[in-house]
This record gives structure tokens, sequence and C-alpha cells, in this order.
């Protein structure tokens, strides 16, 4: 047993939890079948509330997650027990939950990550099934496979928490609704799924990325899951496709500078700033092979273009030498490829960088009238940034505070504070 700081228990069991609770309520459900999907999540929360409980006075077991396959099946075993529902295959239940053994938990025994790979590989896609509303898919997923609050899923979405919750209720009655198999679908069913399967690892590498909330700017653990979930689908033959080869390396670009984007502090560091050679070039390197492999595809997608310009920025040995003129190309062509708001207001930071400030500010003022931007926390920033770069001081202000009233990460409002703070100052 390890005895940490007590404070120090609830982000672990947090960092532990995302990192196992996909893998523990995946095979929860396998056993369960997925009629009984809630069963499956009830047992996983549980043992993270024994977590928080028994840890900060009995220590941290020497291997957690081998703790936690123990708790869960013991307390799987229990309710498999009373719970009358289960009455009528007691015995094989009890049976299939005796052969899991807590050794199993070994990361590095290759057929247990040979295991874990099937086990949420099956979760996102029984998540995905076709018959759930798309938003359901992909809220249910997050949830499921990510371990991602209704609240974080919500600011993901640009949506609002109890609509979130309401997807997730309708996605598990329509899961329940078809009994749906476990099991990966046939390969002519791969391509209506695929798709909704990595979006959802797109946002959850994005909150990893840019944390919404917490102390934390960078949650670089969202980060190695989604970049970890992504690699099993472009390793594995039924889901290798030049479209997850090309979000497989913008996961790698994005990924090379998180060391880089916040100070010692734990505040954030922006692009133009950041120290390059704490960038990892092993990382790019994975991502320039991967991108390559993706032009084996015979289609351009949205993640080859968001791909393409990831690599702009990680390839480019100093601010100056990042290629403005390519990035706005690339931005116009995703424009047209997805029609998406937030694409459209990063072009107009690429705008900024190839004609001017106040050029950008113009096509900024179009984008006012877009209601998934009213309450995006980066067109307001934009805006301040763009204010302050054409020396208007009390619009900079105003966009800035803006800004503040929709930060819920610690580092992000010390951010904003100092921000205004510098334009106080200057007055």
């Amino acid at each position: 047993m390890n005895q940490p700081d007590a404070s120090a228990v609830p982000s672990l069991v947090d960092h532990l939890f995302r990192e196992n609770a996909g893998y523990l309520v995946a095979r929860l459900t396998r056993i369960f079948g997925s009629r009984y999907i809630d069963d499956a999540e009830d047992v996983v929360q549980e043992v993270m509330m024994r977590a928080l409980k028994s840890w900060p006075y009995s220590g941290v077991p020497d291997n957690p997650t081998a703790w936690m396959v123990r708790v869960a099946k013991n307390r799987a075993l229990d309710l498999v027990r009373h719970h009358q529902v289960f009455r009528h295959k007691q015995d094989l239940f009890a049976a299939t939950l005796a052969e899991w053994h807590e050794s199993e938990a070994d990361a590095t025994d290759s057929a247990f990550a040979h295991e874990v790979r099937d086990e949420q590989l099956r979760m996102m896609f029984m998540c995905c099934h076709p018959e759930i509303p798309s938003e359901g898919r992909m809220a249910l997923t997050l949830k499921m496979v990510g371990g991602f609050s209704s609240g974080e899923i919500a600011r993901a979405f640009l949506s609002s928490e109890p609509t979130v919750a309401q997807r997730i209720v309708r996605a598990k009655r329509k899961i329940r609704g078809l009994a749906l198999p476990f099991e990966m679908p046939p390969s002519t069913a791969l391509p209506e799924r695929i798709d909704s399967v990595m979006r959802v690892l797109y946002l959850m590498f994005n909150e990893g990325h840019s944390a919404h909330e917490g102390k934390q700017h960078v949650r670089a653990d969202l980060c190695r899951n989604a970049l970890r979930l992504v690699r099993i689908l472009a390793e594995h033959p039924l889901t290798a496709s030049g479209e997850v080869f090309a979000l497989t390396a913008y996961f790698h670009f994005q990924a090379a500078r998180l060391p880089a984007r916040c100070d010692r502090n734990g505040q954030p560091v922006l692009l133009a700033h950041q120290n390059r050679a704490l960038w990892d070039q092993q990382m790019i390197g994975q991502g320039v092979v991967w991108m390559a492999r993706s032009a084996l595809g015979d289609r351009l997608t949205a993640y080859h273009l968001k791909a393409e310009i990831a690599s702009c920025h990680a390839l480019a040995a100093r601010a100056e030498e990042t290629d403005w003129p390519r990035i706005l190309h690339l931005y116009d062509l995703l424009l047209n490829v997805s029609g998406d708001a937030v694409v459209a207001l990063n072009r107009v930071v690429a705008l900024a960088e190839v004609e001017s400030a106040p050029v950008a500010l113009k096509a900024l003022t179009e984008l006012a009238g877009e209601p998934r931007l009213e309450n995006y926390l980066p067109y307001h920033a934009t805006r301040a940034e763009l204010h302050a770069r054409c020396g208007e001081s009390e619009a900079a202000r105003q966009a800035y505070r803006r800004a503040l009233t929709l930060a819920m990460s610690e580092p992000v409002s010390r951010y904003f504070r100092a921000r205004l703070d510098e334009f106080t100052d200057d007055e």
C-alpha cells in the first residue's frame, strides 16, 4: 500500500476511473447483457466511491487497477446473488464473474491488453448503433467509454446538462429495448457507425487538450485515452481506413504540444509563445507517418484537413515560420467540407495572420449571429484579442469580461483576469 496525501486521492481516483471505467463497464455489460448496462455502470460507480472512502485512510493499493477489478467483481457477485432479475441466470453469471481474475488487470500482459481493446471497441460500436439518435450515440459513448460527466459532455456539445442527461437516458433505453448484442458489428455495418465513434474520440481528445472546467488547463489523461482508442481503430483490420489514419495523425500532432501548453504555474501558454523545445518530436514523427498512411484512402475528409493544419503548426521550428497562407487555404477547404461555425472562427484566426487584425475582425462580425458561438468562450477570446490588436481597448475589455464569465477552468479564468488587468494598468 502507498500512503498518499489524502487531498491528492480524489484526483488520483478520477484519473484511474477515467483510465479503467470504460473497460470495467464494458466487461460487466458483456457478462450481464446490454439490457443491464445501468447495473454495470452502477457497479463501477460504487468502485469509485469505495476508493474515495478507503484510500485516504488505508492507502492506495500497489496495483490500483487490480484492486478496482476485484472490488467490481465482488460487488457484481453480490448483485447477481441478491437482485431478482438475475435469478434466472444466477449460476451462469456467478461462474463467469469467478473466471474474471484480477491478475488480468496487469496492463503489461499482452493477452489482457488485447482483451481491453476488444471490450472497449465493442462498447464504442454498441453505443453508436444507428438506431440511437446521433447526439445520443456520442453522449452515451463519452460517458460509458470516456468516463465523462453530463456537464463535461454538455460543454463539448455546446449544449445544456439536462439536455445531455436526457439524451443518455433515451440512448440507454434504446439499447435495452433492442437488446443490442455486445459485439463488433458485421463489416457491412461498420461505415454507418465509424463516423460517430471517431467524433466521440475527437471530442474526448479536445476536452483533454483544453479542459472546460477544473484546476487543470490540460487533461493529458483524456488525450492519452483518446489516442489509445483511436490506435485501436487504426490497427484493427475491420476499422483501419484513411479517415481513421488521419484522425490518428491529428491526435499525434496535437498531443506533441501538450508539454508546452502550460507554464510552471499551470497557466495557458498561447501557441505563438510556447517553448517548442518541449514539443515531443517522436510524437510529431509518428504523426507524419500516420498522415502519410492516410493518403492511401480514396477521399479527402475533415480529419485529413485538420491533421494537415496541425502538421503546419507542429513542423514549424519557430512561430514565424508557420505557413499561415497554407493554413488559411486548408480552413477554406474545411469550411466547404463541414460548414461549421467553429471552423469559420478558426479561419478568422488564420486570416488575422495572413491579412491583418482589422480584416479578421470584419470577418468575425459576420459570425456574430451564430447561435453556437453565443456562449462559446473561444469566440469571445478571439474577439477580445482582435480588438486589442486593433487598439480598441474598451471593446477588448468587454469581450474579455464576457469570456471570463464563460470560463469554468481555473487556469483559463486566471488568464483572462490577467489580460483584463493589463488593460487597466495601461490606462
